[in-house]
């Protein structure tokens, strides 16, 4: 995997700015704090800066620079309104109507990536994920080739070897029910973003059959999306569908899936749907000691990222760093 000083020597050559939307929060002014001690990516808060800069000295933290932007006295607010119903205007949006929306951090935000004032946003400390992928769906909006927003988490593991056991694990956190086409898609977003991070993917489509072992309609589903990413990334070592002992353990494929050529060696895994992905990772996170990134949302035109309500100052940095570096 990449490190985090790799990354940072990424943002070195071509330095960022982040909106990073909950700008009075301890653990965002932490995180800036440290990103504005640095030369490589610059946070733009939001929110009042009277307000913003008394809850960092509450806090003890010192975000002398820092670029803070209040929606309620930005002087391009015209503009954005004006953008803002330009894009939305197939659902008759109205200036009145589109200033309910600019106001909030998570709209005003996105805007400013939309308008360019920043290459990525990082949100969702206090909020949840759907307010901070409903913006960026409505104004970001998918790549040309991409019909929907999907996500994976990078778990990284300190190894024997001195080196990184890597794994990245779609889709745990947008897409409750994905079908064969959806799951094709998160397959081929996840395999692009384990590759940003050092990973040689392996895909391992999850399911409780091995090759046939098994039968259903969900065991045909994770067949069928196998299948479709093998003629999508042909060039990708794809296995699908396969169970979890089988995709992991060498002794348990050379039972199962002899002659699969991952089998035992499996990096990249595609779970059928949200309960199974969030469960998934968590129980590597928690019980395998496994340090999760994410959700990194895939899909979109910009970098958008999401964070968990129980992050830690240091994951608002890290995600930052990995939001940044996706633009």
């Amino acid at each position: 995997m990449y490190g985090f000083g790799e990354l940072i020597d990424i943002l070195k050559k071509s330095p960022k700015k982040i909106v990073l939307t909950e700008g009075t929060d301890p653990r965002i002014l932490e995180a800036s704090s440290r990103l504005l001690a640095s030369n490589f990516l610059s946070p733009i808060l939001i929110g009042n800066p009277k307000e913003v800069h008394k809850a960092a000295e509450e806090s003890g933290f010192n975000i002398r620079g820092s670029e803070i932007i209040d929606p309620n006295n930005f002087p391009e607010m015209d503009r954005m309104i004006e953008l803002f119903c330009e894009i939305r205007k197939n659902k008759g949006m109205t200036p009145e109507e589109a200033k309910k929306y600019v106001y909030q951090a998570n709209y005003f935000g996105t805007m400013l990536v939309k308008m360019g004032y920043a290459d990525a946003l990082l949100g969702g400390a206090t909020y949840s994920t759907a307010d901070t992928v409903r913006p960026a769906l409505q104004l970001i909006k998918t790549k040309p080739q991409n019909k929907i927003v999907s996500s994976c988490f990078i778990l990284v593991r300190p190894s024997a070897t001195g080196e990184n056991e890597v794994l990245a694990m779609g889709d745990c956190s947008i897409n409750i029910k994905p079908n064969v086409d959806e799951l094709a898609e998160i397959a081929e977003e996840t395999i692009h973003c384990a590759r940003r991070f050092g990973i040689d993917p392996k895909v391992a489509f999850l399911s409780y059959s091995t090759l046939g072992s098994g039968a259903g309609k969900d065991v045909d589903k994770m067949r069928e999306a196998a299948q479709k990413t093998k003629e999508r990334c042909p060039d990708v070592p794809i296995e699908g569908e396969i169970q979890f002992d089988a995709a992991v353990s060498p002794r348990v494929a050379k039972k199962k899936c002899p002659e699969s050529e991952v089998g035992g060696h499996a990096n990249t895994f595609i779970f059928p749907d949200i309960n199974a992905g969030n469960i998934g990772y968590k129980i590597a996170q928690r019980m395998g000691n496994f340090e999760a990134y994410g959700p990194i949302l895939l899909g979109l035109n910009s970098p958008i990222n999401d964070l968990s309500r129980g992050c830690t100052a240091a994951e608002v940095y890290s995600m930052a760093i990995i939001t940044a570096a996706l633009a």
